[in-house]
C-alpha cells in the first residue's frame, strides 16, 4: 500500500516537474486564465478533476492495476 502510495506521489510530482520545466510560460498562462473564473467555476472544475481522478483509479482497479 505505501509502496503504491509513493509510487503515485512520484508519478505527479514527475508530471509537474514536466510541466514547469517544459513550458512555463504556459504554466502562467493557464494561472492567468483560472484567476479569471469565479469561484464556483473553480469550485466545479475542481470537483471535475476530483471526479475523473476517482474514475481513472476506480477502472485501474477493476482492470487489474490493484493487483
Amino acid at each position: 500500500m505505501m509502496a503504491n502510495l509513493a509510487l503515485a506521489l512520484g508519478l505527479v510530482l514527475v508530471i509537474e516537474g514536466l510541466v514547469w520545466a517544459l513550458a512555463p510560460g504556459l504554466v502562467e498562462d493557464l494561472l492567468q486564465a483560472l484567476r479569471r473564473l469565479s469561484l464556483d467555476a473553480r469550485r466545479a472544475l475542481g470537483l471535475a478533476a476530483l471526479a475523473f481522478g476517482v474514475a481513472l483509479i476506480w477502472a485501474a482497479y477493476v482492470f487489474g492495476a490493484g493487483m
